[in-house]
């Protein structure tokens, strides 16, 4: 979980404000929202439902994390939300799923509020799984959306997994498979 969670910060270094924040899908995408979600997703994952909450009544953030937010409030970040605000929260909410995770048993039983009654009750071992999923998934958003702004790759930031290929290399390689798509469509 942690080489995903690195790995989602490092996506915004050396980017401007504009293209940490600039949406680049159809819903919005993008990439200090992506981790403005996982501190979410970890907060109430390992907080809320094992009766650890990282807020108290009053401190809350309603701007996202409630249920009263806007929809998708929690997949971008506002003007007044900084880049430092909301890395800060997320290497917090790290300390305290670390914190839950050290502190409970893998068998330990929490509930998830906003699941359905009958399925409500769940295992720490159940929500780990589930959150290392939901980040890695983001984090592999996180890898398209940064080639998409600059062109930079990697698993990690010294970690590159792709062939080590020059830039000419990679663009005959993509219109290779663009030939192929055309080809096979008609």
């Amino acid at each position: 979980m942690q080489e995903a969670r690195d790995a989602l910060v490092w996506k915004l270094d050396g980017l401007s404000e504009y293209d940490i924040r600039r949406p680049l899908t159809p819903t919005g995408t993008n990439l200090l929202g992506l981790v403005k979600h996982v501190a979410g997703v970890e907060l109430a994952y390992f907080g809320d439902t094992f009766g650890r909450p990282f807020f108290g009544q009053e401190e809350a953030p309603a701007w996202w994390y409630t249920r009263e937010s806007e929809p998708n409030a929690d997949m971008w970040a506002t003007a007044d939300e900084s880049r430092d605000q909301i890395v800060g929260l997320y290497r917090e909410a790290w300390e305290h799923s670390d914190g839950t995770i050290a502190t409970l048993g893998l068998d330990a039983t929490g509930r998830v509020p906003w699941w359905p009654e009958e399925r409500g009750e769940v295992t720490l071992h159940h929500v780990l799984v589930r959150v290392i999923s939901d980040t890695q998934r983001h984090a592999g958003h996180a890898d398209i959306l940064r080639e998409l702004i600059d062109g930079s790759v990697g698993y990690l930031q010294d970690a590159n997994n792709l062939p080590s290929q020059d830039r000419t290399w990679w663009q005959g390689h993509r219109s290779r498979l663009e030939r192929v798509a055309r080809e096979v469509n008609g």
